[in-house]
């Protein structure tokens, strides 16, 4: 059986979201998603949305066999923990994959790492991110 990972932020679903664990699913048997942890989103603005709830929005995908929220401190330690056979990251995710394969690598992790697809042309003009979803909202209702 081919265990994959999956990880982000999920904060306001949106069909790339579900895009992305759909493809991920697709690379494997199994597809458990780690919901990065609130403290730990340095990337871009925090989270809305608690750990918890969006933990339980995106375990509630079919897509999805379990999702977590990440560890507190050392975001490798759920992969170590669970061994898995691909991690799958979304097409636009700020993550370096050779960074990755690197740590991967220096622990002893046996693991592939890949990228998602991109949503065809036909989706152009979607809001495909949470940040514009909430510049939307607040457009809207200003």
């Amino acid at each position: 059986m081919t265990h994959v990972i999956a990880q982000g932020t999920f904060d306001i679903l949106h069909p790339g979201h579900v895009h992305y664990l759909r493809d991920a699913k697709a690379m494997g048997d199994r597809l458990t998603v780690i919901v990065a942890r609130r403290e730990n989103v340095t990337h871009k603005e925090p989270p809305i949305l608690p750990n918890r709830q969006r933990r339980d929005v995106v375990a509630a995908l079919d897509a999805v066999d379990d999702a977590r929220v990440g560890h507190p401190e050392d975001i490798f330690a759920p992969i170590e923990e669970m061994a898995p056979d691909i991690i799958a990251l979304g097409h636009d995710q700020h993550h370096d994959e050779a960074a990755i394969e690197d740590e991967l690598a220096r622990r002893g992790i046996d693991c592939e790492v890949r990228r998602a697809s991109a949503r065809g042309p036909e989706y152009e003009g979607e809001l495909l991110s949470t940040g514009r979803i909430i510049d939307r909202i607040l457009e809207e209702r200003e």
